[in-house]
């Protein structure tokens, strides 16, 4: 599913600062790098911070190609929800170039991901729910013919708790 209709990038040879003025602007984490039509790099908030932390707080005349990562990790349209987790949490990467035959398709981030786990978990809670409803025990199911405890109420099967709310954490 693509989420928006348009990528924002920056030339290597752009200025670092403007690329933090484009990213505000528009309210992004990051930029893909891309020269002549090709991506060769990433330009995430993380860099600029560690940028800035190196240069006492000011970027200078410092270009996009001195900071940027040069060899991000990619992923590709067919990959399953986990295995994005699995790969963003390995490589501490919050932001994922979805690539294609050497093609750049978008780019997703970690609460991409969150949000589409959540939303899978969610379907999946309401199709068990709907199921622990709509199925009565049957007698002969091991758990239902349990002896009962004496001075005790019957045993029950615990019903499947809803999410809970999700909270942003500034990171």
């Amino acid at each position: 599913r693509v989420k928006g209709s348009r990528l924002l990038s920056i030339e290597p040879a752009g200025k670092a600062d403007e690329a933090v003025m484009m990213m505000a602007k528009e309210n992004l984490g990051s930029l893909v790098v891309m020269e002549q039509g090709r991506m060769v790099g990433m330009l995430t908030f993380h860099e600029l911070l560690r940028a800035l932390a190196k240069r006492s707080g000011t970027l200078g005349d410092m270009k996009v190609k001195e900071i940027m990562e040069s060899d991000p990790v990619t992923a590709t349209p067919e990959m399953e929800v986990n295995d994005l987790r699995r790969m963003m949490l390995e490589t501490s990467a919050r932001y994922l170039p979805v690539m294609q035959d050497g093609k750049l398709l978008g780019v997703i981030s970690f609460r991409d991901v969150a949000k589409a786990v959540l939303e899978e978990q969610d379907f999946e809670n309401k199709m068990l729910k709907g199921y622990i409803k709509n199925c009565p025990p049957k007698k002969t199911d091991p758990w239902f013919a349990r002896p009962r405890r004496p001075g005790r109420r019957p045993w029950r099967v615990p019903i499947l708790a809803g999410a809970g709310p999700v909270e942003s954490v500034p990171g």
